[in-house]
């Protein structure tokens, strides 16, 4: 596996493997891997000839300096991880080669940003979209992985591609998740043991919810409010708990198909989001 930590070097390996023709597939990440990156690295040989991970826990994304500071960064057990799972490039660079003196340019995208996680974490998905903008423009890859655990990014990042037209095919990896339920995440690492015994408590509303959606409720407000009085019997702070359509994030009016149901909420200093999605019949 090769590894870089500045542009020049990704180049140079990445022009090689352009020059012969091989499809490269990227699977963005900020460290601290588990298994559902892992998942990721596989799902992407598939896709492609060469495997590119970037680990890179980039700042734009934090509105807390507190929880840019938290964030595990376990680069060497990383590392390892990548080898095992057959990478054929890691790319980890530093802020300033992402974000060099000078660097102003931001990429937006109005509407989808603002809602559920943006609001409560305001200009974090401007810090997305610009950092995959530019990891796409470093790499070229031909095709990107992102797990769907946090939905609301791949919708963003997806509405980006469409926008932009940009030439890579976006997929999604399902949620990999524990035993019992809890969404794989680099931040469970940070749960107290007793936080960790309530966590998948916010899997089990999410089920819920879904399974009175599968049995004909349509009461929405309902249902959010029956999510939320979950999440704080639990011991969560919730900060939402909404059935919105799968395709734009809006609120139902009772006429899409496909639905998802999301879920952001603090247990103790750790912020998790899950998301289930349903499909149901309408007429």
């Amino acid at each position: 596996m090769f590894i870089a930590d500045n542009i020049a070097e990704l180049h140079r390996v990445l022009t090689v493997w352009h020059n012969q023709g091989d499809s490269i597939a990227l699977v963005p990440t900020m460290g601290n891997l588990h298994a559902g990156h892992i998942r990721l690295v596989h799902e992407a040989r598939k896709c492609a000839k060469r495997v590119v991970v970037s680990i890179f826990v980039n700042p734009l994304q934090f509105n807390d300096p507190t929880d840019f500071a938290r964030y595990p960064r376990t680069f060497a057990e990383d590392q390892v991880k990548l080898a095992s799972a057959k990478a054929d490039l890691l790319f980890t660079p530093g802020a300033e080669e992402i974000y060099p003196p000078g660097d102003v340019t931001r990429v937006h995208v109005p509407g989808l940003s603002e809602i559920l996680c943006g609001a409560f974490r305001p200009g974090h998905f401007i810090g997305v979209t610009t950092v995959v903008n530019k990891l796409f423009n470093m790499v070229q890859p031909d095709v990107a992985l992102f797990g769907l655990k946090d939905f609301q990014q791949f919708t963003i990042i997806h509405r980006m591609l469409l926008d932009l037209h940009m030439p890579v095919e976006l997929v999604g990896i399902e949620t990999v998740r524990e035993t019992d339920g809890l969404a794989m995440s680099s931040r469970n690492s940070l749960l107290s043991s007793d936080e960790r015994q309530r966590a998948p408590a916010m899997y089990r509303a999410l089920c819920a919810a879904r399974d009175a959606v599968l049995k004909g409720e349509v009461e929405i407000a309902a249902l959010e409010q029956r999510g939320m009085q979950a999440l704080e019997q639990t011991g969560f702070k919730p900060e939402y708990f909404t059935l919105r359509r799968a395709a734009d994030l809006q609120a139902d009016d009772g006429s899409a198909h496909e639905l998802v149901i999301l879920a952001a909420a603090w247990l103790g200093n750790t912020r998790l989001i899950d998301n289930v999605v349903v499909s149901r019949s309408v007429d």
